[in-house]
């Protein structure tokens, strides 16, 4: 089986880092992977662990250059030929759509998260088969685009419990992250992910503000690339933290390559994302090397995180109840948070439960 994956960019991000993931993992298997995105920092990864990249543009917004692209695509797609198209972002699946008319391939798409409901995010449900990243994002695509639930696969983003391991840890790299980053002796409060509004970073800065009264010792780690479009907002960040008098407990380190290494190091990793925190790829990262998380969550949604086994829940942008249980995380004793993983977010069921899904599609083309 040949699989071509296409998103946006190979940067960073969960996205990023599951189809880097899944291309390995389908190698393993005797499959064929390549993939198609504008390029990025992870594309060496895919090359060397034996997938194929191909760089092209299905990033950009630019609609004039649309149609042009749409016929690119659909050439380097042609040639290409694979078993199986695999889309992850909304711009992508657009160029994809237009581009299969003629071609007639199997297509899956992959909905990660709660858009607009529009005509634009409309064009994620077209896929074959649409795989979603949980049961909240099923039921709000189904319902929202009144749509036929059979063609909807629940796959849960699955961590790689080899790389994301205690045990497996460079203890170098942490020496020396805490010796650059002056970090001895300091209690470590991190965030993973790309600055950007969705984060919702400042709810996390403004809560080590709060947090600074009770544990003065306290440092608020940033750990996430910061894109030429939002180095205003990451400039409003850094305002923010300089007017709450945090600017030195702050720390934006950029994107961090050992992230395993990152969480290991963390007193607590904090999800204060405004849609599904609870079930982002860094919560059941960092679970997975004994590190309690602070997340968001949603109604309906099956939390990883559970307050008092493995950290605790917390509402949106409520800077005073997240600094309350960072406190109180603080305090508790956690044993085992690796065990509190579900075996749908491992990596193995994510892998098996793709290729299951890329199978039911073929096998319905035929």
């Amino acid at each position: 089986m040949k699989i071509v994956q296409i998103l946006p960019e190979l940067n960073e991000g969960g996205v990023e880092r599951g189809t880097v993931e899944l291309s390995r993992e389908f190698i393993k298997n005797g499959l064929q992977s390549i993939v198609i995105s504008n390029g990025g920092k992870l594309v060496n990864q895919i090359e060397n662990e034996g997938g194929k990249h191909f760089k092209f543009d299905v990033c950009s917004k630019n609609i004039f250059t649309v149609p042009f692209r749409i016929w690119g695509l659909r050439k380097l797609i042609k040639e290409i030929n694979p078993d199986i198209v695999h889309v992850r972002s909304r711009v992508p699946a657009w160029l994809v759509y237009f581009a299969n008319k003629t071609l007639k391939l199997p297509f899956v798409t992959t909905v990660h998260g709660l858009n607009s409901v529009n005509k634009y995010s409309e064009v994620m449900t077209k896929g074959d088969e649409v795989i979603c990243v949980s049961e909240v994002v099923k039921d709000y695509v189904v319902n929202n685009y009144n749509l036929n639930p059979n063609k909807f696969t629940v796959i849960q983003r699955g961590v790689d419990l080899n790389k994301f391991n205690p045990k497996n840890v460079d203890n170098e790299f942490i020496n020396n992250f805490k010796k650059d980053f002056n970090l001895e002796g300091k209690y470590i409060i991190t965030s993973v992910g790309r600055v950007t509004w969705l984060k919702d970073y400042e709810t996390f800065i403004k809560s080590i503000a709060i947090v600074k009264k009770e544990i003065p010792n306290v440092v608020g780690l940033v750990v996430g690339g910061i894109r030429e479009d939002k180095e205003e907002y990451a400039k409003s960040l850094k305002d923010l933290a300089k007017s709450l008098k945090v600017e030195e407990n702050i720390i934006f380190t950029g994107s961090q390559k050992n992230i395993s290494e990152v969480y290991f190091l963390s007193d607590i990793v904090v999800n204060a994302s405004l849609k599904m925190g609870n079930v982002g790829r860094t919560v059941v990262e960092a679970l997975a090397l004994n590190t309690p998380v602070i997340a968001t969550t949603y109604e309906g949604l099956k939390n990883i995180v559970e307050d008092d086994v493995n950290g605790a829940i917390i509402e949106t942008k409520n800077e005073k109840q997240l600094a309350e249980k960072i406190i109180k995380v603080k305090s508790q004793n956690f044993t085992d948070i690796i065990k509190t993983i579900p075996k749908e977010y491992t990596l193995d069921t994510m892998v098996k439960d793709t290729i299951s899904v890329y199978k039911r599609v073929l096998k319905g083309n035929k």
